[in-house]
């Protein structure tokens, strides 16, 4: 894979989108979605992440035509306003967004970072994630830790777990109530921790592995017991509030599974859903699921408004490093290419002269020596002004003599080289401006160039 490319992104997510939609744009694994884009023409890397506010995927592709032709059926079923498309810039500022929680539900919430890493390792361990992505996700992921430790994004942290139980204080009397959660994972133990501190009379945990949904009883401080997942039938008609948040592709609470449940709150955290929305028609029983709970999560983002502030500005400044560091390799994409030609041509003439010279008489090695000594240093002073304009041009966004360069070293050149709107690019930034790669690894920009050609740039 080469060091340079474009990436192309594609998202459904709460911002613009229903759960239905959300659902519809994750209807197989994130694992699945990039086996399948890996496989289609032109995608050199591939990532994608699912959570239960968001489907998103990006591909890797050395032009912007390419990678929108992969993303192209990413969301088929899922109305136009509500499939949002990033190019390279919108994708990179994202994913940044994502991981520092500015783009979550709950504003600041910590779960989606360490989403983001499962999401980015699992790619990685398919092998889809090249230096182009590897750079892109390591980028935001340090963003997500840098914005949690050094602002109050996260303070006071609300997850989805314990704003479902705020949602069930406001309609019902939580205190001594009967709880049941369906689902002993991350979001299960956070609004298993949330119901107790609540102060109810018992948390029952619904697992389809019951040890593990002991294990959450056993960590829960209130009273709590734990059932299998096919018991959960007749636990929902002993509960007032049901929290669920399975994992689980089809429903796990149906209609009739509710029927005799009386007065009972279910609300239904999980993506896909756990709850069949025609409960809610059943008699003394309310559904509600993550869209309602937008008006509990407005009060935290109000609070930590100035926190975010903060992360907007952290955000800038990486992106701008990120960018920076792009244009530092696009030129040396150009420089290195120039040198290897320039390389093959020194070889060449150097093994013609000295095999004249030694039609007219055997040469030492120091002659020998002396012969390629003067070519590497013809090649390094010649190249030498070429060399600084490249990396000037890169830093102006002169992308056209660049792309020359390129065109004119290596005929094989068929990417591109797009302009860049630098530490202005939003989410509204325009298309046709998808290159970048992220500052974080920062490899040597002259290790592909030789050794006595950096001799040679020493002054400059």
């Amino acid at each position: 894979m080469r060091d340079a490319g474009v990436i192309t992104g594609v998202r459904v997510s709460h911002e613009s989108a229903s759960i239905e939609e959300i659902e519809s744009a994750s209807t197989t694994d994130a694992e699945d979605v990039v086996e399948c884009l890996l496989s289609r023409d032109g995608v050199e890397e591939a990532f994608a992440i699912q959570t239960c506010n968001r489907a998103e995927a990006y591909v890797v592709t050395d032009a912007v035509a390419r990678g929108r032709a992969a993303l192209d059926d990413f969301a088929p079923d899922v109305r136009d306003g509500a499939v949002v498309e990033m190019d390279h810039e919108q994708s990179l500022r994202h994913l940044m967004r994502v991981a520092a929680g500015l783009e979550s539900l709950v504003l600041g919430e910590d779960q989606i970072l360490g989403q983001l890493k499962r999401a980015a390792e699992s790619a990685r361990e398919a092998g889809a994630v090249g230096p182009v992505l590897d750079d892109a996700l390591t980028k935001a992921v340090h963003v997500g830790e840098r914005a949690r430790t050094e602002t109050r994004i996260n303070e006071g942290a609300v997850s989805l777990g314990s704003a479902a139980v705020k949602l069930a204080a406001s309609e019902v009397d939580v205190a001594g109530a009967t709880a049941l959660v369906v689902g002993a994972g991350e979001m299960g133990r956070l609004a298993a921790e949330a119901l107790a501190a609540a102060d109810v009379e018992e948390v029952v945990v619904a697992n389809r592995t019951l040890s593990n949904a002991e294990h959450l009883a056993e960590l829960v401080d209130s009273p709590a017991r734990a059932v299998p997942l096919d018991a959960v039938e007749g636990t929902v008609a002993e509960a007032d509030v049901v929290i669920t948040a399975t994992g689980s592709p089809t429903y796990v609470i149906s209609e009739p599974e509710v029927a005799d449940a009386g007065e009972t709150m279910l609300i239904d955290i999980a993506q896909p859903r756990d709850v069949d929305p025609a409960a809610d028609e059943v008699a003394g029983v309310v559904v509600r699921d993550i869209d309602a709970l937008e008006a509990v999560t407005d009060e935290t983002r109000t609070l930590r408004e100035e926190a975010a502030r903060r992360v907007e500005a952290m955000i800038d400044d990486e992106f701008d490093r990120l960018l920076d560091s792009y244009k530092r390799k696009r030129a040396d994409e150009a420089i290195g290419a120039m040198y290897e030609s320039a390389e093959r041509v020194k070889e060449r003439e150097v093994q013609t002269a000295l095999s004249k010279l030694e039609s007219q008489g055997s040469l030492t090695p120091e002659q020998r020596e002396t012969v390629a000594s003067m070519a590497d240093a013809l090649v390094g002073q010649l190249l030498s002004a070429p060399t600084k304009s490249l990396r000037d041009a890169a830093a102006e966004d002169d992308w056209s003599t660049i792309q020359t360069a390129m065109r004119l070293f290596n005929p094989d050149f068929e990417g591109e080289m797009p302009r860049f709107s630098g530490g202005d690019a939003s989410e509204e930034s325009s298309e046709g401006r998808p290159d970048g790669v992220p500052a974080d690894a920062n490899p040597s920009p002259d290790e592909d160039i030789p050794q006595h050609v950096l001799e040679s740039l020493s002054d400059d």
